[in-house]
């Protein structure tokens, strides 16, 4: 071999359809919603590595299955009608790429459908769809295989997406503008 590196099939994402409904998941968001039982749960997790350990493989184990979840430790689900953007071949964290096929294939694997036709089609059956409108951050490596909902809880993963985007989509162009140190265009 020359150098080069090559990767197996089971390293690169393949487009899942998430086996748990929309709106289940989006009421499971509510009920484990961060708050003071979940903050004080997470730091109990926490100060044990073997609770950690358990509980972080527990929470791959189940999303695995329910959504193809890839365990980047900054989960979108709630901002991507519970479709994981980290199971799109090139990891896409804003939407489809300019090589989704009209009948909502994806480029890559053809025989599957694109993980952001399958998230928009859930976020709106779930009444979510404005939810798709949101900025996501780029992954930070460096939260691989730990446990989202710890972060989460713990409230380490604001800022993953922008706020709310009002009808105009305001918000998040103005949101963006700031991140880049842009003054907002007028208006015409």
């Amino acid at each position: 071999m020359s150098g080069e590196t090559t990767s197996t099939s089971a390293d690169r994402p393949v487009p899942f359809r998430p086996r748990l409904r929309a709106r289940s998941a989006y009421a499971w968001h509510r009920v484990l919603a961060r708050g003071t039982a979940t903050r004080w749960l997470a730091g109990a997790i926490e100060r044990s590595p073997a609770a950690t350990r358990w509980f972080t493989t527990a929470e791959r184990v189940s999303k695995e299955q329910l959504f193809g979840c890839r365990m980047c430790g900054q989960c979108a689900l709630p901002a991507t009608g519970y479709a994981c953007p980290m199971t799109c071949p090139k990891e896409l964290r804003n939407g489809p790429c300019g090589g989704v096929g009209t009948d909502g294939r994806c480029e890559v694997v053809p025989e599957l459908r694109c993980v952001w036709v399958v998230a928009h089609e859930r976020a709106e059956q779930a009444g979510h769809a404005d939810d798709l409108a949101r900025l996501q951050r780029p992954v930070d490596q460096r939260r691989r295989g730990e446990s989202s909902w710890l972060n989460h809880w713990q409230g380490r993963d604001e800022g993953l997406w922008t706020a709310p985007v009002g009808p105009d989509g305001d918000e998040a162009r103005s949101l963006l503008g700031r991140e880049l140190g842009l003054t907002p265009v007028a208006r015409r």
